[in-house]
């Protein structure tokens, strides 16, 4: 069936066609007509089952990928994609805990480890000297095996040595890698969010399209007695993370 001059005016009478398509398609991948990872049908093929130019069908897929629920990518089609995780902030902020209380399986890796001469502004985060000696730790973050978010790690070498070591062998947790050194409990200070397009090496480390929208946050975690100890910058895939601040959550 081809699209006669007025079949879309036809369709706004009970609504934006391209809002009744996304409004479907949602629906049916709310029943699991459509699993994580399958590929909803061409634009060509939905244009002609609901009589409407093809443009317009692109319009309910952008939609659906503003949505967090379908991933647009070019050579690929469009893909239903794994759900979104609702990631709270509150004082104390653990990636595995907080996947826990969502049903997930947290995990990590070490990416890289390397002892640098800081720079200013990261020392003066970390109440430390201009040209600090700092660890640079590079990790990545899975949420049931899917990659979430990839962080680089700073850290004082003299206050925290062979930390390398402490997070290899804590699994690629900061929460495990800590109490080697006797930290049992530390909070959150700070949390800044902005957003960008991934890099090609964010792009492959997460399992995205390069040029595809990242979160990215700045950390600051501290003792109890709030000086700070860790500095962490990650990027999340934008597709699969949503930040819930809770100022007063544990």
């Amino acid at each position: 069936m081809t699209e006669g001059p007025g079949a879309d005016a036809g369709a706004a009478d009970s609504g934006t066609a391209w809002r009744r398509i996304a409004d479907d398609l949602s629906a049916a991948i709310a029943r699991g007509d459509h699993a994580t990872g399958d590929t909803l049908p061409a634009a060509t093929a939905l244009a002609e089952r609901y009589g409407v130019h093809r443009h317009t069908v692109r319009q309910a897929f952008r939609h659906l990928a503003e949505q967090g629920l379908v991933t647009v990518s070019r050579g690929r089609g469009t893909q239903v994609s794994p759900r979104r995780v609702a990631y709270p902030l509150g004082r104390r902020v653990s990636m595995r805990a907080n996947l826990g209380r969502l049903g997930l399986v947290g995990s990590s890796r070490m990416l890289s480890a390397a002892q640098v001469e800081g720079e200013a502004e990261t020392c003066a985060t970390l109440g430390l000297e201009d040209g600090a000696r700092l660890w640079r730790v590079e990790g990545l973050s899975l949420a049931d095996g899917t990659p979430m978010g990839t962080g680089t790690h700073w850290l004082s070498v003299a206050r925290f040595p062979e930390f390398d070591a402490a997070f290899r062998e804590g699994g690629a947790s900061m929460t495990a890698a800590l109490k080697a050194y006797g930290i049992t409990d530390y909070v959150r200070l700070s949390t800044r969010l902005t957003a960008r397009l991934a890099s090609e090496r964010e792009a492959e480390l997460l399992q995205v399209e390069p040029g595809a929208p990242v979160m990215v946050s700045v950390a600051v975690d501290a003792l109890p007695d709030l000086t700070p100890i860790h500095l962490v910058s990650s990027v999340f895939a934008g597709e699969r993370m949503e930040m819930v601040v809770e100022p007063f959550a544990e």
